[in-house]
This record gives C-alpha cells, structure tokens and sequence, in this order.
C-alpha cells in the first residue's frame, strides 16, 4: 500500500523499518496509529494499554521509538509519562514521543530535559498525516521536537509567573545593576539620577517583591536573588 500524501515513507531497501510500539488505553485510536505507521514505513512491534504493559514491552522489544499517552489507567494522571522516564532511563536509544489531549507544560518540560531524541504533541496534530509523520520520522532520527501550540503555553506561563512584572522598566533597570553589585551612588552615575532618586526606586522595588524588614535576611540581597531566579 503506498504511503500517505506527502510522505516518502522511513524505512528503505537499505534500512530496516524503524520498530515502535505503541501506548494509549484508546484502542481505536492504537489501531488508527498502528495502521498509519505501517503504511509510512514503521514496523510496529506491540501495543499496550497502561504503564506496566508498555514498560514489559519495551524491555522486550527494545524499539526504535515509543509513542505514549500521557495519561492511561488506572489513575489517568502521569502514568505514561513516568513510564517515558523509565524507559528513557533503561533503553536510552529509544525515542520517545509523548501525545496529549491538553497543553501540559510541567509534564512537557519534564520530559522534554531528556534530552534528543524527544517529542510532545497534541493528539489533535495527529489530524495533519503528512506532517505528523514527517514530525516521528525527525523525532526517531535523533531530533526534539515541541509542538507549537505547548510553545505559545510556555510563553504565557512564563509572563504569569514573572515576579518582576510588577516592577516598572526603571526599577528593572536598578534591580539589575543592583544584582551587578552597583551601589546606589554608582547606580546613580550609571543611569544619570541624583542617589536619593536610586533610594527611592530601591524602596519601591523592595516593596513590590513583598520582602519585608527583616533581622537576619538582607533586603537587597533577596531582591538580586528573585530578580536572578527570573532571569
């Protein structure tokens, strides 16, 4: 059968097909992978339905890549992404790509500080067959990929969790020589203020991170420390 529009297919005279298995409590949904995947040039070795099942097949089988739902029985919480941990620990050469029905960005980003060889995407990517294989094909070959809707997440996570926003860009500006070990006379000379003007945004920024007078904390160093962790 030939492959999908737009796909080459993987494997070749010359290469053995890529073996993947496959880890979904959806069946119809394996099925629907499985089929595709063969007809791209994948060898699908097994298909298990929760964690425990996927990691005896992976041992077994030793694929090329493995494709995992995020969420599978019996908890349907992290189940297949502490499975994508295991085997990522055990069988370091297999790929891994993980498929969601929602953005979720510490899931993601967990899985995604593996390193190569890492995918996570949206079970409704799965829509565009041409790009999704294309996408498992660069995943099995060594590279990461992130799709773009988790992308746009991480943006917005990060602007909701700034904790500078609350600064305007002036006190950002000191913040930062501060965190530099500018004193204020010197942080005065550097952005052409008089010192008390420095005091005063020293005060504001002091008061906006919500670090109160203390006898054993130093203010100033707390602030640099917050104004670090954001960067």
């Amino acid at each position: 059968m030939p492959s999908p529009p737009g796909t080459a297919g993987v494997a070749s005279l010359s290469r053995p097909a890529p073996r993947v298995v496959l880890a979904d409590d959806d069946v119809l949904l394996r099925e629907g992978l499985s089929s595709l995947l063969e007809r791209s040039g994948f060898e699908v070795v097994g298909q298990a339905g929760n964690g425990p099942e996927l990691l005896a097949l992976a041992r077994s089988a030793r694929p090329e890549l493995a494709i995992i739902d995020i969420r599978m029985p019996p908890g349907h919480s992290t189940e297949g992404l502490q499975a994508a941990r295991v085997i990522r620990e055990e069988l370091p050469g297999t790929a891994i790509i993980v498929l969601s029905a929602h953005v979720e960005v510490d899931e993601a980003m967990d899985l995604l500080a593996g390193g190569e060889r890492t995918g996570y995407l949206l079970k409704s990517r799965i829509t565009d067959v041409a790009e999704f294989i294309d996408t498992v094909g660069r995943i099995t070959a060594g590279a990461s990929v992130v799709d773009p809707s988790l992308v746009q997440e991480l943006v917005r996570a990060r602007r909701r969790r700034d904790p500078l926003d609350v600064l305007s860009p002036r006190e950002r500006e000191v913040l930062a020589l501060m965190a530099e070990g500018a004193s204020n006379a010197g942080i005065a000379r550097r952005i052409f203020v008089t010192e008390g003007t420095v005091e005063k945004h020293v005060r504001s920024i002091l008061t906006k991170l919500g670090l109160p007078e203390s006898d054993t904390d130093h203010r100033r160093v707390l602030a640099v420390l917050r104004f670090l962790e954001a960067r």
